[in-house]
């Protein structure tokens, strides 16, 4: 039988006391942000979360609450968007699913509102759950602040994350087949040699990019182990790194035929990087993004791509979430939205 996980044990991992770890679980004041998700993730390492599941079930609203059918007090969505990594509603991505919220909201008479707090003990305070429906969470956000909205009884819906932690409807592009259905054209034109470039650990997503390219090289035998850029800092432009990947891929007369990037910002920076070394793109090196951001068909040459449907993402998130708060006890669901590929002329058959 396996040995029960402890708050002691987590402490003694972290080398920090019981009551610490005991304040972090519980959400209680006192413990700061960076130790608290240090907490959280060593406990989901150890399996603690796995073995405790009635830590993990909701605070209920009490029958008072729950008997007031002419309440109009929650009538309001929150939508929660950490300002983290680019995470803005000026972002040509993350914009267009906020766009899709409002739209899908507005049509239904409910109203929303926005947070982009990024520390859980602020917003906890800025939170009263008794004036909302539910939350939609955009983008990447810390466990710790969706620990203590699941903690509050909050119905939630994930729009580009997951968290094995928390347990609610997720909604994903299905990045996979798109990559994988992308990477097979490069392949089929041509292409032999074709790099990734893109952190695989920045977010889901670029996970699933990430396992589509590699899925299309092994089945067609062209998976051999060669180096990709897959672990870039996190930056606002990342022309210069690719550019010395690129330099240092020219050296060992290695350079790829084509280069297939986690998304648009990536590709339209891997267009500067290969010009700055008096390369062309699509006579030398094809280039591929995703997303379908504007500013890839303003790119000269246009940037072939995946067409994310952002604002249907948004629209369809509000769906699922009211059908969520009609039917609570039906199974979780991960709804992936059809992705489409459009061929610009950003790529090139390779003879």
């Amino acid at each position: 039988m396996t040995k029960k996980v402890t708050m002691q044990q987590i402490a003694d991992h972290l080398g920090v006391s019981k009551y610490v770890v005991s304040k972090a679980l519980s959400g209680k004041k006192g413990v700061s942000e960076a130790t608290k998700e240090r907490v959280i993730q060593v406990a989901s390492q150890l399996g603690y979360f796995a073995q405790n599941s009635g830590y993990m079930k909701p605070i209920k609203l009490g029958r008072e609450e729950e008997e007031k059918p002419n309440s109009d007090i929650r009538q309001s969505v929150l939508v929660l968007m950490p300002n983290i990594r680019f995470q803005t509603r000026d972002s040509l991505y993350w914009g267009r699913i906020l766009d899709g919220i409002s739209k899908r909201l507005e049509d239904k008479g409910i109203g929303m509102v926005i947070v982009m707090e990024q520390n859980a003990e602020t917003f906890m305070h800025l939170l009263n759950p008794e004036g909302i429906l539910g939350m939609i969470g955009v983008g990447e956000i810390a466990s710790s602040m969706l620990l203590e909205i699941h903690r509050l009884g909050v119905t939630t819906v994930l729009v580009d994350h997951e968290d094995p932690l928390i347990p609610s409807d997720t909604l994903f592009a299905n990045n996979y087949d798109c990559m994988y259905r992308l990477t097979k054209h490069l392949i089929g034109i041509g292409h032999r040699s074709i790099g990734f470039i893109g952190n695989v650990r920045y977010s889901r997503s670029f996970f699933d990019r990430w396992n589509g390219f590699r899925g299309a090289l092994e089945e067609y035998e062209l998976w051999n182990g060669q180096e990709h850029l897959t672990q870039l800092d996190i930056m606002e432009h990342y022309d210069e790194p690719i550019k010395q990947w690129l330099l240092r891929r020219k050296k060992l007369r290695a350079l790829p035929t084509a280069l297939v990037c986690a998304n648009d910002s990536l590709a339209l920076d891997a267009c500067k990087a290969i010009q700055e070394l008096g390369l062309a793109v699509p006579e030398d090196i094809s280039i591929s993004g995703f997303d379908n951001i504007d500013d890839t068909v303003r790119h000269s040459p246009a940037i072939t791509t995946v067409n994310v449907p952002k604002e249907m993402l948004g629209a369809r998130a509000v769906d699922r979430l009211l059908e969520r708060l009609d039917r609570p006890k039906e199974p979780l669901e991960k709804i992936l939205i059809a992705g489409e590929v459009i061929y610009r002329e950003s790529i090139a058959g390779n003879k």
